[in-house]
């Protein structure tokens, strides 16, 4: 017998397996699941671009699971004060309370409130002097003023309220040269903002305006005037008790560099926000 023919035999099993070069195909599921999530980030931000803010309320509140209720927590303007015979007509009440300062939505539609900032949030009290302002420029398609009057008239929205400016025109003024005795142009400018003002129940606020007179004097006749014209629109509205004040700033303020441009003489009427 050979020496060493009792050693062990080893056998080497080598096990090849394919698709080293890229390891199987979990990474692919990660990686899909990180392009769903980019692309579910970018729709959120194309949205939050192209839609208003009511907009984006009403996509949150159709995610958000919700139950029907009233907006008013005391009472209705129905015959059982909001409730029904049937319970499961019967809504959760869970709101602001049907007071003097929370109107119903149907009296607020028919400006019950007015522009009372209590009576809703800041942007419904801004919504509601654009759509006065709109009714008087005419940028909705519709004016309450004819062309002629039109012309006379600058709004804008500002912390105070509607501020509607009426002004001075080559050979159109509103007042008789040098007095406070109102034309028949003004008459019906102020007729015309006052029917637009009667939509809702905030006060008003009356200031006038003139250009600075050529001659220094003593006895400057700027503040004498504005206050007299000031008065004289105040006595052309209909409801007087609506006033809050009556303001004559002389030439203190003017609209354009020049201050003796007759641009200046101005009366403004301010729809004033309900504080």
């Amino acid at each position: 017998m050979a020496v060493g023919s009792n050693a062990p035999v080893i056998i080497k099993r080598k096990k090849i397996i394919g698709g080293d070069g890229h390891h199987g195909g979990a990474w692919k599921v990660a990686y899909a699941d990180f392009v769903t999530a980019m692309m579910a980030f970018f729709m959120l931000m194309w949205l939050l671009n192209a839609t208003t803010e009511k907009q984006r309320k009403g996509i949150a509140d159709y995610f958000n699971p919700t139950i029907a209720m009233t907006e008013l927590s005391a009472g209705g303007s129905g015959m059982f004060g909001g409730d029904s015979v049937f319970s499961e007509e019967t809504l959760s009440k869970v709101g602001t309370g049907a007071t003097n300062l929370h109107h119903l939505a149907d009296d607020r539609s028919r400006g019950a409130s007015g522009l009372d900032s209590q009576s809703g949030d800041g942007a419904e009290t801004e919504d509601r002097l654009e759509t006065l302002e709109e009714m008087l420029t005419g940028r909705s398609g519709e004016s309450m003023v004819s062309n002629d009057l039109l012309r006379h008239i600058v709004t804008r929205v500002t912390d105070e309220g509607l501020i509607v400016e009426l002004f001075d025109l080559p050979g159109a003024t509103l007042f008789e040269d040098g007095s406070d005795r109102p034309t028949e142009l003004l008459r019906d400018l102020v007729r015309v903002v006052e029917d637009v003002f009667g939509l809702v129940e905030n006060p008003v606020a009356l200031s006038a305006h003139v250009p600075s007179v050529p001659v220094v004097s003593r006895d400057n006749p700027v503040w004498d005037r504005t206050a007299g014209r000031a008065l004289a629109v105040k006595g052309l509205l209909a409801d007087e008790g609506r006033v809050d004040r009556v303001t004559g700033n002389g030439d203190r303020r003017p609209a354009v560099g020049n201050p003796m441009d007759m641009r200046n003489a101005r009366v403004e009427l301010v729809l004033l926000r309900d504080r």
